[in-house]
């Protein structure tokens, strides 16, 4: 069943709208200039003709915004989502049960995990070989 372009759309439509615009700005289709213009073209739109018109010369592709390899999600479940909450009820456990003098430093592992978790989910592209000359 195809939409009506006057059809009106709903946040939720133009962050879709964004993720595809930004998966075609991730492989090369648009230029900085381009994707400015088509991302401020999204935020306000406010209907399916006015998103329509933005992906015209682009290729479908799936609006589904790619995950990490890393991420487990073969369950539906990522575990770095998972691990960031028990490191901030952990420090705050350990701040309050434990008989330490300088309690304050069960805080810093906050914004530790944070780092680890957040670095060890990107991965750059693959490397590229190099030419000998």
């Amino acid at each position: 069943m195809s939409e009506l372009p006057e059809i009106r759309i709903g946040t939720a439509d133009r962050e879709k709208a964004l993720d595809a615009l930004s998966l075609h700005f991730s492989e090369g289709r648009l230029t900085v200039p381009e994707f400015d213009e088509r991302s401020a073209t999204i935020a306000s739109a406010t209907t399916r003709g006015e998103l329509d018109t933005v992906f015209v010369d682009l290729p479908a592709t799936s609006t589904t915004p790619r995950t990490p390899a890393s991420a487990d999600t073969s369950a539906g479940l990522d575990w770095r989502a998972v691990v960031m909450p028990i490191v901030i009820f952990g420090s705050l456990a350990l701040f309050f049960l434990t008989d330490f003098d300088q309690k304050w430093l069960f805080f810093l592992l906050i914004p530790l995990a944070g780092a680890l978790l957040s670095a060890g989910g990107h991965s750059k592209s693959p490397k590229k070989k190099k030419k000998n000359r």
